[in-house]
């Protein structure tokens, strides 16, 4: 009979009331909790799945929020979320007004920080731990949880770089390895090496003998040899140790026997301590434990049934396009390279690496190297394609100017994720990309408004001889037809799409299905820009000599964005016309549904209207907007 109930935890400190037997206990609810959850919200499952233990003998060991915790990367948080007093609220999970899927500082003081990028918590808990040195606090603990792919960027080794040679902090480092079983070697042998090198007495041991030693510098340098293979015989050691940290695993990640003891030697060691534990993603849950990747990110589900696939044939989705793009174009030209940064389910090259093994890299987190690398393929003579997602080229801005524009590669970019992503929120938002990329000279940008422009666009920005990128969002498109064929359009070109009287609307990428709605309501002529840059100016004024007023729509930044463009190719040419620019605003957006929130800025239809009016009034449709211009001059 149970003794213990997840109800009864609201923080930490219940936790650390509980014996091993009924944390063990807990571990069983927690893991049933967030099944049933997830399954009604949707969300991150099989990575939660397997935190399950590692973040209850965490908070059981640790003085949370006082010692510092942070999770890498952040969807593997709803464990933490549920013991720290949002067991209810995750029934909002990732919807309006809801709490996050990811750590956020100002949901809670036990998310220490922010994650949704990955690969930064090391570098965040070392600038935590120095704080702490110079303000005394010398006993807090500061906790970095990194996944074993999270660990492949560049920035969680500069971060250990820089810990290994910073005085007097208490980091510890939690590497969960989840992409790996544990096999026999790695078991009971394995645990009790772990708390032996963790224990005092390794720590004690080997200071001692670095004392007697330390006189007798040759035999000094044998033995740390010697100590350090040693430990490499029974684990990956080397590395760490070399840059300053004590390894110590891999332990099971779902044994609290084994986890707790582990993590208490280790906090009362104190310094840079590594512990690397090995989890299964999905785990006791068996439909995840065999597919770990289907059950990533699932919407609703039935946990008695699991996820069903839909047997009513569904719209296309912008990545599907491009994964079908990408293998077509690969197929016709052999120069073609397909890179990722870790994302190849995501963005849609599955196919892709099946059929063209030697031309797909995944590179692993590091997103500054896919850039570099294409470079380099593009210096010598060959078409990169760079999937990635427009919130993780922030990432790579430098190697994008300096390694690619600057050099003016043929380096094609298919920016995935473009705007409003919805449940992911503010971290994972493609909403900057139109503004970041262009002020970067010899940078073509392309907005497809919908899937067969998708395709039309790939294949004009790969032709194009330098740098450029297609943008494009999360979601199917209006169900436009695609045509098959590589065929491309001129560069920097747009089309209209409704000839009307008085305002122009300039829709840059999908929002052209709103601004075709809007323009039969306002009798207005709307225009598929195609391109942010180059922008058609001779359209554009083309245009200002017809009409009296411009509209722009786009679904980024309005700030420096596409509509900026358009102002900036007017007063370049001396012309004055009345333009509202409709667009993302100046803040950051939180998570919810993305239709609900484009309606909520005003980027649907009734928005687009509602604007308009507000600009310069009401007007019947067929009715003249130089009136109502002039009036409001």
């Amino acid at each position: 009979m149970s003794t213990v109930s997840l109800e009864q935890i609201q923080s930490p400190a219940d936790l650390r009331r509980l014996s091993r037997r009924e944390l063990k206990e807990l571990a069983d609810q927690l893991r049933q909790f967030v099944l049933e959850s997830v399954s009604r919200t949707g969300g991150h499952l099989s990575s939660n799945l397997g935190t399950v233990e590692l973040t209850i003998a965490l908070h059981h060991v640790f003085n949370t929020p006082d010692d510092r915790l942070v999770w890498d990367v952040g969807h593997q948080s709803y464990p933490h979320k549920i013991l720290t007093g949002r067991r209810e609220a995750m029934a909002r999970l990732r919807q309006a007004g809801g709490i996050s899927g990811f750590p956020k500082r100002s949901e809670s003081e036990y998310d220490a920080f922010g994650t949704a990028h990955s690969s930064t918590s090391i570098s965040a808990v070392l600038g935590m731990a120095v704080a702490s040195r110079n303000t005394g606090r010398t006993q807090r603990q500061h906790i970095a949880v990194i996944g074993d792919g999270a660990m492949t960027a560049g920035m969680a080794f500069e971060a250990l770089n820089n810990a290994g040679v910073t005085p007097d902090v208490n980091v510890l480092v939690v590497l969960n390895d989840n992409d790996m079983s544990i096999s026999p070697p790695v078991g009971a042998l394995n645990h009790y090496l772990a708390r032996l090198m963790s224990g005092g007495f390794y720590a004690a041991a080997k200071n001692v003998g670095k004392a007697v030693l330390q006189r007798v510098p040759p035999v000094l340098e044998l033995a740390r040899r010697v100590e350090g293979h040693a430990k490499g015989l029974v684990s990956p050691a080397t590395l760490f140790e070399e840059l300053g940290f004590n390894y110590v695993g891999p332990i099971d990640g779902h044994d609290l026997d084994a986890l707790i003891p582990t993590l208490e030697n280790l906090r009362e060691l104190g310094g840079l301590q590594f512990l690397h534990v090995v989890t299964r993603k999905g785990q006791g849950y068996k439909l995840a434990e065999a597919d770990p990747v289907l059950y990533h990110g699932p919407g609703k589900f039935d946990p008695a049934v699991g996820i069903q696939k839909s047997t009513t044939a569904a719209r296309p989705t912008f990545t599907q396009v491009f994964g079908q793009w990408l293998c077509d174009m690969a197929q016709a030209d052999t120069r073609l390279f397909g890179i990722t940064p870790a994302m190849r389910e995501g963005s849609g090259m599955v196919e892709f690496e099946r059929r063209f093994p030697n031309r797909y890299f995944d590179v692993g987190i590091a997103e500054q190297h896919a850039l570099t690398f294409a470079a380099g393929l593009a210096c010598e003579g060959q078409k990169p394609v760079v999937a990635i997602y427009s919130t993780f080229l922030q990432r790579a801005y430098d190697q994008l100017i300096h390694d690619v524009a600057l050099q003016n590669l043929d380096v094609t970019l298919a920016l995935d994720r473009a705007g409003i992503v919805g449940a992911d929120g503010a971290t994972h938002a493609g909403n900057y990309d139109i503004a970041y990329l262009r002020c970067v000279p010899n940078m073509v940008i392309a907005t497809p408004s919908d899937e067969n422009e998708a395709r039309l666009l790939l294949s004009t920005c790969f032709q194009h001889p330098g740098p450029a990128s297609v943008r494009y969002p999360r979601g199917a498109g209006r169900g436009a037809e695609i045509v098959a064929g590589l065929e491309t359009v001129p560069v920097g070109k747009g089309v209209v799409r409704r000839n009307g009287q008085g305002i122009a609307i300039l829709a840059f990428g999908t929002l052209l299905t709103a601004a075709l709605q809007a323009g039969e309501q306002l009798n207005a002529t709307v225009v598929d820009m195609r391109f942010v840059k180059p922008i058609d100016a001779e359209l554009i004024l083309e245009l200002a000599r017809n009409h009296e007023a411009f509209v722009s729509i786009e679904e980024g930044a309005v700030m420096g964005g596409a509509g900026s463009a358009v102002q900036e190719c007017l007063n370049a040419h001396g012309v004055l016309v009345p333009m509202l620019q409709l667009g993302l605003p100046d803040r950051f957006i939180d998570h919810g549904d993305q239709a609900a929130i484009l309606s909520s800025l005003g980027l649907d239809a009734p928005g687009i209207v509602a604007a308009v009016e507000a600009r310069w009034g009401k007007r019947s449709v067929g009715g003249n907007v130089v009136q109502l211009v002039r009036q409001s001059s």
